[in-house]
């Protein structure tokens, strides 16, 4: 049993986890309860039972009884709602319309004082302005005085901002009755300007709520008779607002918090988000913890939507473009774990065709994230956003009509449920996902298919320095790219994150190209006249730590800047160690090894490989067979794994024969012999 257990270890390796921080476990754990909270929110402070949903059982009336119909009552207080309105005088705009009348009157003041041409707050005639020039102060003062006892009076009666000048004025006239012209008509003009367009009427609620309990009892508060033994609902049919009222009536809705029903949910919800968490990290051995808050954090946001729109929900919208979102950066298998998770989380009672409804989103998400996890470029995600809405309305539309047909129902939809409108909705939120998707995968540092290829386009700033400044070490890279491509083909490992990988590993040369020797073009060797190993070995070094730099100044994600390190894992510099030790014998062999790490993925080890082959089969001379170069490439490869540099990866044994085959492959595409074509002679030319 041992040694079966041994060599299931040693064919089925598995590859090292990330490690996660322990507040990256305390963020996710908060996360994962807020999920447990929204997901059985209904059994802690909702009643048991609600209009629209399922019964779960049949009941009869107990006794006959005369109950109030609270859904026919509320309706009718909202009709009566609009045209019951009571209004009362407001004390804070009387105030501020008083202090509009002292302005004016304080400018007319003025006015009457210097007896001089000014602006005035209204236009006065000449008659006007004679007269006020005329009266004492004592007169004047009078005068005022009776505006605004006139003002008030009108104030006190109500006023409508929307009643006409002309009537506010003959209102004014006759407050101001008792006054001889053109006193009269300056007085009215005055009051009805500072009263002109403002109401000081506000709407009083408790008055309004009184008068509308006044009219409803004189009309008769509407009831619902049942008499004994009376069906009020039968099991599994929808509930109706009726049948709740008598429920209700009868003690049979529960309205207290359902401790054990909500701890039971809670910690189905918990369970689940465990279990996506989980499955995410088996699926994905380098997934950083903000990923999986992505994914708890899509599923908060549903959670949150479903218990704020409650039956109007729409599945589709809520599960696919989440979906989509987290299968394009994810993978499929990330998709799918999370649709089922969301799909069983529902938190409502289903009602009719709804179940079935969630039914279609869920399988409509599902094929989204096979779909999305294939696409390979922005145009292709582009139309599988157009077509999504189209088959989901398709596939909801022939089981409405199936549900029809089965006598299951009447062929129209419930509350709320748009067919039409949930495909155009749906459409958007797609659309708009992958118009956010280029932050969201920035910013969680998703790798997706879409940002691969255009991260490995060789007009990229990065990549076009590396041709330029270091054009040996561009070409061994794209030798490199073949060999690696090939390889992840062999084991189905990710290629198109392994040729990406493969163009960014060696950046780090771009701080010194003239130090690797396919950089030299036949030139001088540096490290000849430096001529110690110890900085030799350290200016190796230092390409990896340079090419890390440049990954974070040109924002390359993780798992890109991952194969600059682990690449060369923890290797010994060979030619400088060999050198070292002839001088010294004593040297430690630490100091001429690669700091690391090994490769922690299956692609960085094929490329490790596939760099560790690159220029042995380039060094073959041509009349090597298939079955030596084969036997050379396997020596390079069992010296790695018996180096210990492998033994992250995940990589099996039976895997690392099937790239011994790929790399010998592709070197005998690269040695295929040409047929020599004849040259003929130049002929000279005789003057």
């Amino acid at each position: 049993m041992r040694l079966r257990r041994g060599l299931l270890r040693l064919e089925l390796p598995r590859q090292a986890l990330t490690p996660w921080r322990r507040r990256d476990g305390f963020a996710l754990l908060l996360a994962a309860l807020l999920v447990a909270l929204l997901s059985s929110w209904p059994w802690l402070v909702e009643p048991s039972l609600r209009p629209g949903v399922p019964a779960p059982f049949t009941v009869r009336a107990p006794k006959t009884a005369t109950v109030v119909d609270s859904d026919a009552l509320e309706q009718r207080r909202s009709q009566l709602g609009p045209r019951t309105h009571v209004q009362v005088v407001d004390p804070r705009i009387n105030r501020e319309l008083e202090q509009r009348l002292e302005r004016q009157l304080k400018a007319i003041q003025q006015l009457a004082s210097t007896n001089q041409e000014q602006v005035a707050p209204l236009e006065l005639s000449l008659d006007e302005r004679d007269w006020l020039a005329s009266q004492s102060p004592a007169v004047l003062r009078g005068w005022e005085e009776n505006l605004r006892q006139a003002q008030r009076r009108m104030l006190q009666q109500g006023l409508v901002s929307s009643v006409a000048h002309r009537q506010l004025e003959q209102a004014a006239q006759l407050q101001l009755d008792d006054l001889a012209e053109p006193g009269r008509s300056l007085g009215s003009r005055v009051v009805a300007s500072s009263l002109q367009g403002r109401s000081n009427l506000r709407i009083d609620a408790a008055l309004s709520q009184r008068l509308i309990e006044d009219l409803l009892t004189q009309q008769g508060i509407p009831t619902i008779k049942v008499r004994e033994g009376e069906l009020i609902t039968r099991q599994g049919q929808p509930i109706s607002n009726q049948a709740y009222a008598v429920l209700d009536y009868f003690g049979l809705v529960n309205r207290r918090p359902l401790i054990g029903a909500w701890l039971l949910h809670a910690g189905e919800a918990l369970a689940a988000c465990g279990v996506l968490v989980l499955v995410l990290r088996q699926n994905r051995a380098s997934l950083e913890p903000r990923q999986a808050l992505l994914a708890l954090g899509l599923l908060l946001i549903v959670q949150g939507f479903k218990l704020w729109l409650g039956a109007a929900a729409s599945p589709l919208a809520l599960l696919v473009p989440a979906t989509l979102l987290l299968a394009q950066g994810l993978g499929t298998t990330a998709g799918l774990a999370w649709v089922a998770i969301a799909a069983l989380l529902w938190p409502l009672p289903l009602a009719p065709f709804n179940d079935q409804r969630i039914l279609v989103a869920a399988g409509v998400a599902a094929a989204t994230a096979v779909l999305a996890g294939r696409q390979r470029s922005r145009a292709q995600l582009l139309q599988l956003a157009l077509l999504i809405p189209v088959g989901a309305l398709v596939a909801e539309w022939l089981l409405l009509q199936l549900a029809v047909a089965s006598g299951e129902g009447d062929g129209r939809l419930p509350v709320g449920a748009d067919l039409p409108g949930e495909a155009v909705l749906l459409g958007g939120l797609l659309l708009g996902v992958l118009l956010i998707s280029p932050l969201v995968e920035s910013f969680f540092d998703l790798l997706t298919r879409a940002r691969l290829l255009e991260l490995a386009d060789l007009e990229r700033p990065l990549l076009r320095r590396l041709s330029c400044e270091a054009p040996g070490t561009f070409e061994h890279t794209l030798m490199i790219c073949g060999l690696a491509e090939e390889g992840g083909r062999a084991i189905q490992a990710d290629t198109d994150l392994i040729r990406t990988g493969a163009l960014y590993h060696d950046v780090g040369k771009l701080h010194g190209p003239q130090w690797f020797i396919e950089n030299q073009m036949g030139s001088d060797n540096p490290h000849d006249k430096l001529d110690d190993p110890q900085l030799s070995a350290g200016i190796l070094q230092a390409h990896v730590d340079e090419g890390l730099k440049l990954a974070r100044r040109y924002r390359l994600p993780r798992p890109l800047a991952d194969f600059i390190p682990e690449h060369q894992g923890t290797l010994k510099m060979g030619y400088f160690l060999h050198e070292a030790r002839r001088r010294d014998p004593n040297i430690r062999e630490a100091d001429y090894r690669y700091r690391g790490p090994i490769p922690r993925s299956r692609e960085t080890a094929v490329l490790m490989l596939a760099d560790g082959c690159e220029a042995a089969l380039r060094s073959l001379p041509p009349d090597t067979s298939e079955q030596e170069a084969r036997a050379m490439v396997r020596r390079i490869v069992e010296a790695r794994w018996r180096d210990g540099q492998l033994l992250d990866s995940g990589l099996s044994l039976a895997e690392l024969e099937l790239l011994v085959r790929a790399f010998v492959r592709v070197w005998r595409r690269m040695r295929h012999r040409r047929i020599p074509y004849p040259i003929p002679a130049r002929k000279g030319y005789s003057a």
